[in-house]
């Protein structure tokens, strides 16, 4: 018994032995790299498994780790498939990562918190930060155009423009259709103030899943996250582009010949009567070449990323300058971030977010030069002998560069936005959450409008309106600030196959803006004094003051549930509570499901790598109404006369008002499937969707008695729906070490309805002359064009025989023959039919990459047709002497050229019709860019991690068929959203951009 406890005693010590020197630590070092492109990974997690040790490889993609000699160490970076690789004694080990072709374990933000994207039962859009960045715009909504299927994005080519975004159609008409957005936690409504540099992902969540917004995610929300340092040595880079914008399609107007032969028919006694006539100057003048110019811009940035154990940080710095493509426009910004992560202990954690931005512009009155534009006779020289030509004494309008360089607009912008927040972790699974988030704005604008008389320009034949007999000066300085405080508890733990997130929380808002304005007269010409004192306060002076408050008070709860990674479950409910209605509290919520196919054994190991099917349901609100629209106000002290004659004062109501008006509500069904073939090489989505809006705001017209000064009310009696569905597709491949390319496309089917509208009471809106474009009724799309039927041209005079009596125009030879729609033999309001609408039928997007060796290449394709267009400036008549469009100078019929489709003249009262609506359909190649990698080697001796140029273009050319400069129109106003009339010109940009890292 003694000997065999003594020979148990020495295995035991042996096998001890053996143990430890197996176990005894080795100092392991080496490199990662893309095992496609063979370039060196920053920031690659390096872990010894089954322990919390590791490090992360520095800016050559090297590292060094003390492991154990039978160690497996595990290889981890964000895009990539990781990798577990042992020791075995080993002190050198290099490894190649590949890039991760499924994407199913990203990680993509829901609000509130994130999921794995096959955890998702909603329809979530995710794209990287890197899509947006390398692209020459300022916003990153700009970037997104075409990338995402169900969002249709509109931009202007004027600097510091916010794009328009609509996701699954226009949801409403007065209380705004535009997401909400949320940066790291900030809800705002306003993003220009975001680096694209800055951002790493961008989220947008399209149907239901938006509900846990509830009153704010109506219209969809699109979440950006921005960078975060990780630990490890820091990294510096330094990102840039330089280039210049140029009008991408300048409308082409009549020249000097067009022009006097049109006026020979549509005022043939202009000429004759003029004795001092231009007409014996010769030339021509582009009014829209004299006001335009090659825009450059520049755009740097430089940001430091780094920290320890304990802390992270990342600083960035960004430049942004940019001329307009208009003179006198220009815009300059600049801007700070700093984001930083601070383990104060492993229960606890301290975060901040801090943007801060300066912007400072030099706008211009598009409308009102525009307008001048189209109209301005090309007879008159926009400077001649150092003097302005004087189109006022010509065509009645304003000589458009004159009054670019006599107004002075000028707007300074400071913005600050960030949070700070706090995480406790008393047990692993179990998370409390507090962030306080701040977005603070602070403007100041100053119009001034020079002083200038008309004898100092040309043609001031029967005198002329070019004149500013006084210099004035507008001021207005803008306060205001929104913050956020939420609350929240999670609860994230598994239990077998059973996998529970339980989100419960409150959030608190609060908004206050106020602005205080006024206006002086004869303000001297200095631009470094331009104050009101100085102004004459007895001449037309004024002053305002205004301003808007709310508050919100939310109540938030969600629950994620998934078995087994197979059958997902997802609800959420909020309890909202806002002071912009006198009902204060309104319940909204969204429940999903989704089945994961290809988990199941009877798929599992087939040819699907993916297929998820997925249903969501909710209910949303929207509450982007002025905060005081429910509240009656008055205007005291009026005097009145009573039965007796005498004198007394009263008080009349300023403007009647609902005092029970409610949010709209949006109920939104959504079917979807995730698929996925190939080693998820081919993947895609489908997605089937019905939104319906209730309760909606609109007008209804109130009977004179009443005393509204407009005659109307805003109420919620209006409905509508947008039904649709969206396709995606995507390829991408590793062909070999050295070639991999990638291919994307989506598109997008929409249709949009009204379905109840206030008892038929119709919406209208103008355009040109303040005639009626567009309806928006029942059983139409919104903002519908509603016009005369034109069927052609009078060719003779035989055809006038028996011709329906037109009450807008006289008919005559050459006129516009029009449908007599009722058949009462006479055309009148009452012969109007609707003719299409701006909002596309379909709308997508294509884009493909291709990386070889040290080359990349990349191309964006965007696009919509099933839309029109109402061509607003060929109808912009406003005297018979205003210029025209030289494609209808020369199509337009006369008696040596008859056309059946073009009329002769077209003048102020030439009704709207279907001769002015064109095929809004194009296509464009949004952005192309060529890159090319220094090779490692090179790089190595000056101590650079990576060093890429790139040449880049954006929206190089446009296929469409729209007579117009461009078929994307940039209009605010949903209800003439598609009236083309005075658009900021659409840009095409070049530009050269580097990017480093050291």
């Amino acid at each position: 018994m003694k000997r065999i406890s003594t020979i148990s005693g020495l295995m035991l010590l042996l096998f001890f032995f053996t143990t430890a020197a197996l176990a005894q630590n080795v100092t392991l070092k080496g490199k990662v790299t893309d095992a496609a492109t063979g370039e060196s990974l920053i920031g690659v997690s390096v872990g010894i498994k089954g322990t919390a040790n590791g490090v992360q490889t520095d800016v050559n993609g090297a590292y060094s780790i003390s492991v154990p000699s039978n160690a497996t160490l595990t290889f981890s970076y964000i895009g990539y498939t990781s990798q577990f690789v042992p020791v075995n004694g080993q002190t050198t080990l290099n490894v190649l990562l590949k890039g991760e072709a499924n994407e199913l374990k990203t990680v993509v933000v829901v609000g509130y918190g994130t999921q794995r994207k096959r955890d998702v039962t909603g329809s979530v859009a995710s794209v990287n930060g890197d899509q947006l960045s390398k692209q020459p715009v300022q916003t990153p909504t700009q970037a997104l155009q075409g990338k995402v299927a169900g969002v249709q994005v509109l931009s202007s080519g004027q600097p510091n423009s916010a794009p328009i975004l609509r996701i699954r159609g226009t949801g409403s008409v007065l209380a705004g259709a535009n997401p909400l957005y949320v940066v790291d936690g900030v809800l705002t409504d306003d993003i220009r103030n975001i680096n694209n540099a800055d951002i790493v992902s961008l989220d947008v969540l399209k149907d239901a899943s938006a509900a846990i917004y509830g009153v704010r995610g109506a219209n969809g929300v699109v979440i950006i996250t921005t960078k975060k340092g990780k630990s490890g040595p820091a990294v510096v880079s330094y990102d840039a582009n330089v280039g210049f914008r140029e009008i991408a399609s300048q409308i082409q107007l009549a020249n000097r010949q067009q022009y006097v032969d049109y006026l020979s028919v549509a005022s043939p006694t202009k000429i004759a009567s003029d004795d001092k006539s231009p007409l014996t100057i010769p030339g021509t003048t582009n009014w829209a070449d004299a006001i335009s110019r090659k825009g450059f811009y520049t755009n740097h940035n430089v940001s430091i990323a780094g920290g320890g154990d304990k802390s992270t940080y990342f600083i960035s710095a960004n430049y942004y300058d940019e001329n307009g493509v208009i003179k006198t426009n220009n815009f300059q910004r600049f801007s700070l971030r700093a984001n930083n992560d601070v383990k104060i202990s492993d229960k606890l954690r301290f975060s901040d977010q801090l943007s801060l931005t300066r912007g400072a512009e030099q706008g211009v009155d598009i409308g009102a030069i525009y307008g001048n534009v189209y109209r301005a006779a090309p007879i008159i020289p926009s400077i001649i002998n150092g003097k302005y030509g004087n189109t006022s004494a010509w065509s009645n309008v304003g000589n458009p560069l004159l009054q670019l360089d006599k107004s002075n607009r000028f707007t300074l912008n400071n913005r600050v936005q960030g949070n700070v927040a706090l995480d406790y972790n008393p047990v692993k699974w179990l998370t409390f959450h507090s962030a306080f988030n701040l977005d603070a704005r602070f403007n100041n604008q100053k119009n001034y409008s020079y002083q200038f008389e008309a004898d100092g320009n040309t043609f001031t034949v029967g005198g002329g309106n070019q004149r500013q007999t006084n210099s004035s000066l507008f001021v207005q300085n803008d306060n205001s600030y929104q913050y956020q405080w939420d609350n929240t508890v999670t609860f994230d733990r598994t239990y077998d196959k059973h996998h529970f997130t339980v989100l419960g929380g409150v959030v608190t808002e609060k908004a206050r803006s106020n602005f205080i304005n006024g206006t002086r007269i004869d303000v001297p010409a200095n631009q470094d004094q331009w104050f009101l004192d100085l102004g004459n306060p007895d001449l037309n002076a004024s002053n305002n003051n205004n301003g808007s408050l709310f508050t919100r008070q939310s109540y938030i709860g969600r629950i994620n549930y998934d078995y087994a990674s197979k059958y997902l479950l997802s609800a959420s409910i909020r309890r909202d509570g806002s002071s912009k209605f006198s009902e204060k509290y309104a319940t909204f919520y969204t429940i999903g499901a989704g089945w994961a196919i290809s988990e199941e054994s009877f798929v599992k190991g087939g040819i699907f790598d993916n297929l998820k099917l997925r249903a969501s349901y909710g209910e949303l609100g929207n509450d982007n109404i002025d905060p005081s629209l429910f509240i009656v106000t008055g205007l005291p002290y009026q005097p009145y006369y009573f039965n007796n004659g005498t004198l007394a004062n009263g008080t009349i109501i300023q403007d009647i008002k609902n005092t029970n008006l409610k949010w709209e509500t949006t109920k939104q069904l959504d079917i979807g499937l995730d698929f996925g073939f190939l080693n998820n090489r081919l993947s895609g989505e489908f997605d089937y969707y019905d939104k319906k809006v209730s309760d909606a705001l609109t007008y209804v017209t109130l009977p004179g008695i009443l005393g509204d000064p407009d005659n109307r009310f805003i109420t919620n009696a209006a409905s509508y729906r947008n039904r649709g569905v969206e396709f995606g597709l995507r390829w991408r491949d590793n062909i070999n070490d050295h070639l991999s390319y990638n291919i994307g496309a989506n598109i997008s089917y929409n249709k949009n309805t009204i379905t109840g509208l206030n008892g038929g009471q119709a919406l209208n809106a103008g355009g040109a002359n303040g005639q009626t474009i567009t309806r928006t009724d029942n059983g139409q799309p919104i903002a519908s064009y509603y016009v005369l039927n034109a069927i052609g041209v009078f060719q003779n005079a035989a055809e006038l025989n028996g011709a329906p009596t037109n009450t807008y125009e006289a008919n005559h030879v050459g006129g516009l023959r029009y449908q007599d729609v009722n058949g009462d033999n006479k055309i009148d309001a009452n012969d109007r039919i609707y003719a299409g609408s701006y909002q596309p039928k379909y709308f997508g997007g294509f884009n493909f990459g291709i990386n070889y060796y040290a080359f990349d290449i990349s191309a964006d394709f965007y696009g919509n047709w099933g839309n029109k267009i109402y061509n607003g400036k060929k109808n912009s008549r406003g005297t018979a002497n205003d210029n025209i469009e030289a494609a209808y100078a020369d199509a337009r019929f006369t008696t040596a050229r008859p056309s059946s489709t073009d009329p002769d003249v077209i003048s102020q009262s030439t009704p709207p019709s279907t001769y002015f609506i064109e095929s809004g359909a194009f296509l464009r190649l949004n952005n192309l860019t060529l890159g090319y990698t220094l090779p490692k080697a090179l790089l190595t001796r000056v101590g650079i991690a990576k060093f890429r140029m790139f040449l880049t273009s954006q929206n190089l050319f446009t296929a469409k068929r729209y007579s117009g400069s461009s078929p994307e129109l940039f209009n605010t106003d949903i209800l003439s959203a598609g009236i083309d009339a005075t658009n900021y010109p659409v840009t095409r940009t070049f530009a050269f951009g580097v990017n480093v890292q050291f």
